[in-house]
């Protein structure tokens, strides 16, 4: 995997620009913040999002893959000042679960979600190397 950054271009904080990747692909459904058993435990948005982390990693697991070979998040957002204003708490829940590993990412705010009190829902897509 190489991350891809244009000459002269500000690092990015939090994501990278571009990734270059082979190998096997993994997709991964738009997963919200609830446990395995479809219930909500965290009702704010940064414990719904280290549950997200946590489900991500553990489909990740089941397909014999790791946080490292997330090539793209895409993130669905139902408020963006809320979003914005726990920045620091999100990323240190994300470093905690999915590590320094930076893929891709999107968010977009969204009017609702289909899962009733689902503040945020992550789909993403991993490689593993062959």
């Amino acid at each position: 995997m190489e991350i891809v950054n244009p000459p002269g271009w500000v690092r990015p904080k939090g994501y990278s620009n571009g990734i270059i990747a082979s190998g096997r692909m993994v997709f991964l459904a738009g997963l919200v913040g609830w446990n395995e058993q479809e219930q909500f435990e965290a009702q704010d948005f940064v414990g719904q999002a280290r549950q997200v982390f946590r489900n991500i990693v553990a489909v990740l697991k089941a397909a014999d893959a790791r946080p490292e070979h997330l090539v793209r998040m895409t993130w669905y957002i139902t408020d963006k000042d809320e979003y914005l204003r726990c920045g620091a708490e999100l990323g240190a829940a994300y470093r905690e679960v999915i590590g320094r590993h930076y893929p891709v990412m999107a968010v977009v705010v969204v009017k609702g979600l289909i899962e009733a009190g689902a503040k945020l829902e992550i789909e993403a897509t991993a490689v593993v190397p062959t």
